[in-house]
């Protein structure tokens, strides 16, 4: 039997970390929860990880440059990006270094099942991580 996938959340907002966690939770999935990036790349669970849900702005490391720091060191997740600020530069930038999603909080939970659901059938399909 396979093991449910590992979703790693990145917020440094304890609200949003946990509203997140307990929806993915309630899919099934195995829910890691780090208050920054810096945190997620110190962690033990990072090699286990099958999707990388993170806010696009947090002190210290961005999400973004925790996309472009894991692209550089040559480790691949599928990320979901959420974010209060809706910058066309960020959303330009997250999607072309291949982020799945873009979403600007407040999103619906039916937006981000749909998020997760793509992402996971990326890490599934023949020639994915």
């Amino acid at each position: 039997m396979p093991h449910p996938p590992v979703i790693s959340i990145i917020d440094d907002d304890v609200s949003v970390r946990a509203a997140t966690h307990n929806l993915v939770r309630s899919l099934g999935y195995v829910v890691h929860t780090f208050a920054s990036a810096e945190e997620f790349l110190l962690s033990p669970h990072l090699n286990d990880t099958s999707c990388v849900i993170t806010d696009v702005r947090m002190p210290a490391m961005s999400g973004l440059d925790l996309q472009t720091h894991l692209l550089a060191s040559g480790r691949r997740f599928p990320f979901i990006f959420v974010t209060a600020f809706s910058v066309e530069s960020d959303r330009s930038r997250a999607l072309k270094a291949g982020a799945v999603c873009f979403l600007i909080k407040p999103f619906g939970g039916e937006a981000l099942i749909k998020c997760l659901d793509a992402a996971l059938a990326q890490t599934s399909a023949p020639g994915g991580e």
